[in-house]
């Protein structure tokens, strides 16, 4: 047998250090093993502080976001979506040909696209190798397909004039065209939109196209696919839980699950929130908001930023003669305080407007902000200097009236009736306008309306004085439905029934330039125009209100136009982190 021979390391002069310490009193033995126990621990922590300063936390992948819903999934498809349960999901599962992030659009499931010099033919490369979630590849017919059932007037899809008189022309399996009437640089915004597997639709008919299980069931091409739904006694789903899908074809999302729960309205969502039941909850009201900020023990915390939508008075200066006189106009936004509205209505949430534009919007094209020449506050004892220079005094009522010309008439009174829905924030804001414009000297009576008697009787036949609503602005950023002259009728947007020809020539322009310095041009001057000539009394822009975990990193809300889109930097969320070598970052 051989015997293994061992090795044995030995400290150079050892045995003489031993010796030594050996010689060591008792007490001199105590304190030098705790020198040698410190001098350790030092080095240790040391060799970590080290290790640390060369190590960077990055997101890791894990992790589950409870998020709740108000409301149920009913067509969680890209076709038919309307609610925002359905479209929340539809970004999830689906994605397009382009995506909108950090106010600019970029390629999707596309590679690239080009436009033609006539604005009018728009070509996109499609990606290779884009599965939908079962497997089957993702080619130009099944972006075809999706459009031409967007575009099926049977389906009335509510994209529907989105993709109105658009050719649609399939190059190859990787390439498609779409092919425009006319001009128009805010088509990209509808490329948005999420894409439909054709070899599931296809066998489906138009009546039984909203009845298919696909639309609870969804399968596309984003970064979550449905991993499994719950439902209670009655086979009602109270949640579903979505898995990061390994097959997504871009950056892989970071957070495993993301399970949204169903609630019948806001106050149980909260309460869920509260008890820690979920993590986040989005669209929240200004007043719960504005509770769950005080409420620094939980943990969560509030993100908002500002939507694309601008509240305001429309006149209908057809309707209400006084409204006619640009110094009444004048007088009575003067006398707006905005910053009581937003305190008062949106406790804080929000930010006022002057003009057609919000600055949130349209910040990053170079559009010169109205907030910076316009005082949020009111001006009472200016706009009543104003109206007396004018010819205008207060009979005996203290409403300010002036002589008429007019034979028939004797005096012209400033009083009018403001129209409006009935939903807590607008009544309430109906009721401050009402007592500041009182105070100016002015006779107003508020008018409330269910939503659809609004629409039907008020709206559509533009019977009113005064309208106070709301105008949501898309990614498209194209404002030709709310200003152009052509658009004062049902079921046009032009609320105010304005006409300048001078805008509806900037409309136009801005709709077919492809200059952005043209661009940024004719917003300005559209803005100042609209300001000058003062159709309406521009009030505020509300906040969209976001909830989320502490725990929860790397959202950011740079581009919200709808709910939805709050998700449309996931891919950049995270809740695991982990530490890994600087070298291994790069």
């Amino acid at each position: 047998m051989i015997e293994k021979k061992h090795k044995e390391f030995r400290l150079k002069r050892g045995n003489h250090i031993l010796g030594y310490i050996h010689k060591f009193s008792a007490t001199e033995k105590a304190v030098f093993s705790i020198l040698v126990i410190t001098a350790c621990v030092s080095a240790i922590i040391l060799a970590y502080n080290v290790s640390s300063y060369f190590k960077k936390e990055i997101p890791a992948f894990g992790g589950n976001l409870r998020e709740g819903e108000i409301g149920l999934p009913r067509t969680i498809n890209p076709v038919l979506a309307v609610s925002d349960v359905d479209r929340d999901i539809d970004t999830l599962v689906y994605s397009g040909l382009t995506k909108y992030v950090d106010g600019s659009f970029t390629p999707d499931i596309a590679r690239s696209w080009t436009i033609s010099a006539d604005g009018l033919t728009y070509d996109f490369i499609i990606k290779n190798n884009v599965p939908f979630q079962d497997g089957q590849p993702l080619t130009a017919d099944d972006v075809a397909f999706t459009i031409q059932k967007i575009q099926d007037p049977v389906l009335k899809s509510p994209h529907q004039a989105d993709w109105a008189n658009v050719i649609i022309k399939v190059v190859s399996p990787t390439e498609i065209q779409f092919i425009l009437k006319q001009p128009y640089n805010g088509f990209i915004a509808n490329t948005t939109t999420g894409i439909i597997p054709k070899h599931i639709w296809n066998n489906v008919s138009d009546d039984q196209f909203i009845f298919s299980q696909y639309n609870i069931q969804p399968v596309g091409t984003g970064p979550y696919k449905i991993g499994s739904i719950s439902r209670d006694g009655s086979g009602i789903p109270t949640s579903y839980s979505l898995t990061a899908w390994s097959g997504y074809y871009s950056a892989h999302p970071n957070i495993k699950t993301i399970t949204l729960n169903f609630f019948s309205n806001q106050e149980k969502a909260l309460e869920a929130l509260n008890s820690g039941s979920i993590d986040s909850l989005p669209s929240i009201d200004p007043k719960a908001a504005s509770d769950l900020q005080t409420n620094t023990a939980q943990g969560y915390t509030i993100l908002q930023t500002p939507l694309p939508r601008i509240f305001g008075v429309f006149f209908n200066q057809s309707q209400a003669p006084v409204l006619a006189d640009p110094i009444v106009r004048t007088a009575l936004t003067m006398a707006t305080d905005r910053s009581a509205i937003i305190k008062s209505v949106l406790y804080g949430y929000g930010e006022p407007v002057y003009g057609p534009i919000p600055d949130s919007l349209f910040g990053d094209v170079g559009l010169q902000s109205a907030s910076t020449t316009n005082s949020p506050t009111a001006d009472i004892s200016g706009a009543q200097a104003l109206l007396q220079k004018n010819g205008w005094s207060k009979n005996p009522l203290g409403v300010y009236e002036k002589k008429s010309s007019k034979a028939k008439v004797a005096s012209t009174t400033i009083s009018f009736d403001i129209y409006t829905v009935d939903s807590p924030d607008l009544v309430a804001t109906a009721k401050i306008l009402k007592n500041q414009w009182t105070a100016l000297g002015a006779n107003v009576n508020v008018q409330i309306f269910d939503a659809s008697d609004l629409y039907q009787n008020v709206i559509r036949t533009r019977k009113y004085d005064a309208l106070l609503f709301g105008q949501q602005i898309g990614k498209d950023r194209d404002l030709f439905a709310f200003w152009d002259s052509s658009q004062r009728n049902s079921p046009g947007l032009n609320i105010s029934l304005y006409t300048n020809s001078k805008v509806d020539a900037l409309l136009a322009d801005i709709r077919s330039t492809t200059s952005s310095t043209t661009l940024i041009s004719d917003y300005n001057k559209l803005n100042q125009f609209i300001q000058k000539d003062m159709p309406a009394v521009f009030l505020y822009s509300p906040d969209f209100i976001y909830a989320v975990p502490k725990t929860l990193s790397g959202v950011h809300l740079d581009s919200i136009s709808i709910p939805s889109d709050h998700w449309d930097s996931v891919i950049d969320w995270y809740i695991e982190t982990e530490k890994v070598w600087n070298v291994f970052t790069h």
